[in-house]
């Protein structure tokens, strides 16, 4: 988390939000004394202090030993970044930066039970099958029961309930407008860069 105070972000709604646009995280733990980490889509349900943040790994995960064995986990979400070049400021004694925004959300976990696991898969499919609409959502129904199964067993799902939920936007808030309106004209002209431009835009309306 960048120390910076001026790029925190702390409304659950716009954190929530985010982690909706950016529902893929990197779940990390601790095993042995050892820092662990893995990648898993998250599903948020609920709000405020009934925050739910759903996930989950394969039964042979080191992430998913050291969840089991009671370590808290740290979830990371990244948003759109790029790189910003100094000659995009229009100002004289510059240096490149990254501007990103991320979302960090820590806590205890809960394993799911089976059926909270099998609601889990499905609420995921429903959930990213619809931004593929016309195409018809995907359902667990459609797998041979027996694979079907198989699948479920070389799973475990968790529940986190964050106790710390913050982020950052990172988006020169440092430099003067018309700094900034330079590095968002420039991103807006690249296509790695689209993404982070409108945000940036967004602080400035």
């Amino acid at each position: 988390m960048h120390p910076s105070r001026r790029y925190l972000v702390t409304d659950p709604a716009t954190l929530r939000q985010r982690i909706l646009e950016h529902p893929f995280a990197v779940i990390s733990a601790v095993s042995d004394g050892q820092p662990v980490a893995a990648h898993a889509p998250v599903l948020p349900s609920g709000e405020g202090e009934a925050l739910s943040l759903r996930f989950h790994l394969s039964v042979a995960n080191p992430v998913t030993k050291a969840l089991l064995a009671g370590s808290s986990v740290l979830a990371v979400f990244t948003g759109p970044h790029a790189y910003v070049s100094p000659d995009w400021y229009g100002l004289e004694d510059q240096v490149p930066t990254w501007n990103y925004i991320s979302v960090e959300a820590a806590g205890p976990v809960t394993r799911l039970d089976d059926a909270a696991m099998r609601q889990l898969i499905d609420d995921l499919s429903d959930h990213f099958e619809a931004d593929l609409a016309p195409k018809p959502i995907w359902k667990t129904a459609k797998m041979t029961p027996a694979l079907l199964e198989a699948l479920y067993r070389g799973l475990v799902a968790f529940d986190l309930r964050p106790q710390r939920f913050e982020g950052i936007a990172k988006l020169n808030q440092d430099k003067p407008a018309s700094a900034r309106a330079g590095v968002i004209d420039a991103l807006d002209a690249t296509e790695s860069g689209f993404a982070l431009a409108a945000e940036m835009r967004k602080l400035e309306s």
